[in-house]
């Protein structure tokens, strides 16, 4: 296998991929249970993000098990995919966002692999943090479906479980943040770190805090993202098709000067 599709919430349905198996790997931060498939002629890893029923909320994932295992298991490339709030008026709910950039106000997560002691010390460069290779396939994928999707955003995330104030909404968009989740740091920090390609389309689910006319449930997240789930399977499936894993990239390279990531 070399193609993982990490789903976040609303995106549990690995029915995409044929001769489905559950599996698990060891790692030193403690086991990954995943299914594995096919398809397109390819072995494609599924990790739902939150576990299979949306037990694990978002600080609590256990991120560096969830990428060492895909490293462990020969993983290339990864794509994930987010539900998240928009502060950009142009990004409505529904919209799908190719995610460029990211703003991390994380406060309680470990977001390296590298802590001293044995393992040393990396400070690794995220000038481009999601990989260009892999948001290429996806815009083609995106393209060629006629899937609107915007080709840059910038993504804000925060620790959560709850939602944001109206004022932290407002700092945020005014740093220049268009979405607001909780998941992606340090998920692409790490894949950086582990030298894996990593990609991340986010669904807008709602308007955020201050600029929605409502309060925000997470009922109204799983209503957008259902009923946008089979376009975000459809875009998957054609980026897989699309995906060379042997393509050589600079994520790939993105330790050279350490010697290169070690499991």
């Amino acid at each position: 296998m070399k193609i993982a599709i990490i789903g976040g919430t609303g995106v549990y349905d690995p029915r995409i991929l044929d001769n489905i198996r559950e599996m698990e790997i060891a790692t030193p931060y403690g086991v990954v249970r995943f299914k594995s498939g096919e398809y397109a002629g390819k072995g494609v890893a599924f990790i739902p993000r939150h576990g299979s029923s949306h037990s694990i909320p978002p600080h609590l994932i256990n991120y560096r098990a969830n990428i060492w295992a895909m490293k462990k298991l020969g993983i290339k490339n990864i794509i994930a995919t987010t539900a998240v709030g928009s502060l950009n008026l142009d990004m409505k709910p529904g919209d799908f966002v190719l995610i460029d950039q990211f703003l991390d106000f994380v406060k309680n997560r470990t977001t390296t692999f590298y802590e001293g002691g044995e393992r040393g010390v990396v400070h690794v460069d995220v000038t481009t943090p999601y990989c260009p290779t892999v948001r290429n396939v996806l815009t083609d994928a995106a393209n060629n479906l006629g899937i609107s999707i915007h080709h840059h955003g910038t993504y804000v995330c925060t620790d959560g479980p709850r939602f944001e104030t109206p004022a932290e909404i407002k700092m945020f968009a005014k740093l220049g943040g268009d979405v607001v989740g909780m998941t992606n740091v340090p998920e692409v920090v790490l894949a950086r770190e582990a030298e894996m390609c990593y990609a991340t389309v986010s669904m807008v689910t709602n308007f955020a805090a201050g600029i929605s006319p409502q309060p925000l449930t997470h009922h109204e997240v799983l209503e957008t993202m259902q009923a946008n789930a089979e376009n975000i399977k459809q875009l998957i499936m054609a980026a897989i098709e699309r995906l060379d894993a042997e393509t050589d990239c600079s994520c790939k390279h993105a330790l050279a000067e350490y010697g290169g990531f070690k499991l």
